[in-house]
């Protein structure tokens, strides 16, 4: 589906020119005419003017009703509007039209899929492939469908057919990583995400990957650096910034860690992990108000989050000397299943 917007982009410069619109006579005078019209029907196709462009698609199909590609932009267009049915048809009008046509195939499993037709969709995606042995979504489409099906062989192998023509394919690669780490193969893992990654440098969720997989391995300068270049690359990518910010922690670099966890809670203000982390930094910094307020916003946010309300049953013992509230903290801990022999020690103090 990611060239629906220049699919309908051509429907709608050939509709155009089929109702003889006055852009087109300018067409015959004009060199930049054609990008205009480029434009025209990629606007149509925003949200606001989606039914412009279904209406536009549905005219073209009329106009030329022997055309398999104005079914299959017709197809697109129900598809973006969730009219599975509709797009099933219209896919299977072009194919009529058009037996082979790996686009309308592999679009037609998209179809079959939202109905839950899972079986009529591998058979059209083997189609289109049979079609076109270099059709890369329907080999990319195919193996998620297998993924799918938790069948990991099938999927492994589809991947790899698409590699031995694609060498660099980024879903191939990474698809194929994942696979491999699920199945323990660390080092397969690693290896393919690190091809990835040098034949595209800015591949965040490759990047994040090779960071948990160094984590894993107690790789943390490794594993830090990956991270780094995972949120340089995705600023938004909120579990690399985490991930981050409790290495440095651990590393002995607060503030470091703090900027880490302060951008796990701009892009994700309600992260109770954050908020707790945040507490233990702040702490230790002697920054006890900001501590105080962090670790009370992450029993606020997640009130089953034990080891928050231990943290914050410590911090009131230690930095605030106040006993009854620690207690309060450590009954809730203990009763979300947590377990500490200094916690038992002090609530079993308090019973006698």
């Amino acid at each position: 589906m990611n060239r629906l917007l220049q699919q309908m982009a051509a429907l709608l410069v050939a509709l155009c020119q089929a109702v003889a619109f006055p852009l087109v006579r300018v067409a015959a005078e004009s060199p930049d005419a054609a990008p205009r019209l480029h434009e025209r029907g990629t606007a149509l196709l925003q949200k606001d003017n989606l039914a412009a462009a279904s209406e536009a698609a549905r005219k073209a199909v009329e106009l030329n009703p022997s055309s398999a590609e104005a079914y299959h932009r017709l197809g697109l267009i129900y598809f973006q509007e969730k009219k599975s049915a509709q797009a099933v048809e219209a896919f299977t009008r072009a194919l009529k039209l058009k037996p082979a046509y790996p686009d309308a195939l592999n679009d037609l499993a998209e179809g079959y899929l939202a109905q839950g037709k899972s079986a009529d969709a591998e058979q059209m995606l083997k189609r289109a492939i049979e079609v076109d042995s270099k059709h890369d979504d329907s080999y990319i489409d195919l193996a998620k469908l297998y993924v799918g099906r938790h069948d990991v062989v099938a999927a492994v192998k589809i991947y790899q057919s698409l590699l031995a023509f694609r060498s660099t394919h980024p879903d191939a690669l990474f698809g194929l990583a994942i696979l491999r780490e699920g199945q323990g193969e660390s080092k397969a893992a690693h290896d393919l995400l690190m091809r990835l990654t040098k034949a595209n440098p800015k591949h965040a969720d490759a990047w994040y990957h090779i960071g948990r997989l160094a984590e894993q391995g107690n790789d943390l300068l490794t594993a830090a650096y990956a991270y780094k270049q995972a949120v340089a690359a995705k600023p938004d990518l909120v579990d690399a910034h985490y991930n981050l910010g409790f290495i440095l922690r651990s590393q002995g670099k607060p503030t470091d860690g703090e900027r880490e966890f302060l951008e796990v809670l701009r892009y994700r203000p309600e992260y109770a992990e954050a908020h707790m982390n945040l507490g233990v930094i702040y702490t230790g910094l002697n920054r006890l108000e900001e501590a105080e307020q962090s670790y009370e916003r992450a029993v606020e946010l997640k009130p089953d989050y034990a080891e928050a309300h231990y943290n914050l049953g410590v911090f009131y013992e230690l930095h605030r000397k106040d006993l009854a509230k620690a207690l309060a903290q450590y009954h809730k801990y203990r009763s979300l299943g947590g377990r500490d022999d200094r916690v038992e020690r002090i609530i079993g103090q308090e019973s006698r």
